[in-house]
């Protein structure tokens, strides 16, 4: 698997799509937070990153499908896959090994938005006037949806040979899984609503944004992720039916 980890890894460093991918998070990110006046800290009167919390989910619905489009579609498309599988790999191997070059791919691009929280530190007032366990607990909800997003992309991957098949399907899985509950919970009112609610990404994600880190949301993602995750390897399965 680490074999395989490395493979992948390198071959997105070494094409313009890791950089592009990477470009565009922080880009887009640092105008929300930075630059545009409805939603700058610098006018928003509070030191907290709220904004690139509630900002970067919507850009990793698209930036992390494209990092996992091509996972096994364009090994399928190439013809590789039936090498690849003769390998003396488990399909778990397989999987492991390509979901976690994209989830390690995605958290990079987290690494340099630390800057962010150090700016925001220094410039409250007083000096460090900002809730450190929010923050924290909004990196990790961030990481784990990161998490969810790479192991729908790569299920996505396993089901086509077209590459912008497997991008689009994934986007939409993931933005059905982050917003689709709340979208369906806000028809009814009352139990039915919170209920429906709680099957979402986003209620759990609002939840360790507040900084309450809680057994059953990392239950809820851990879950989702095994899912994803065994499904692709059921795809991969198929083969032999």
């Amino acid at each position: 698997m680490l074999a395989i980890l490395r493979k992948e890894f390198n071959s997105f460093l070494n094409s313009p799509v890791a950089y592009v991918v990477l470009g565009v998070f922080l880009v887009a990110t640092g105008l929300f937070v930075w630059v545009f006046p409805d939603s700058s800290v610098l006018d928003y009167g509070f030191a907290d990153l709220q904004t690139l919390f509630s900002t970067a989910p919507w850009v990793f619905l698209f930036l992390i499908p494209a990092l996992t489009m091509r996972t096994f579609a364009e090994e399928k498309k190439a013809g590789t896959m039936e090498l690849l599988l003769t390998r003396p790999l488990t399909d778990a191997q397989i999987i492991g090994g390509k979901y976690l070059a994209c989830l390690l791919l995605a958290l990079l691009a987290l690494v340099p938005t630390l800057l962010y929280y150090y700016s925001v530190y220094q410039l409250g007032n007083p000096v460090g006037n900002i809730d450190s366990a929010a923050t924290v607990g909004s990196y990790l909800g961030l990481m784990l949806l990161a998490a969810v997003f790479a192991a729908i992309g790569v299920f996505a991957s396993a089901l086509t040979r077209d590459q912008i098949v497997a991008f689009l399907a994934a986007v939409v899985g993931c933005f059905l899984v982050y917003t689709g509950f709340d979208s369906l919970a806000s028809v009814f009112d009352g139990a039915p609503a919170y209920y429906i609610g709680q099957l979402g990404i986003a209620a759990h994600y609002r939840d360790l944004s507040k900084g309450l880190i809680d057994s059953r949301d990392l239950l809820y993602f851990g879950s989702l992720i095994a899912g994803a995750l065994l499904a692709t390897r059921l795809v991969l399965q198929s083969r032999n039916w």
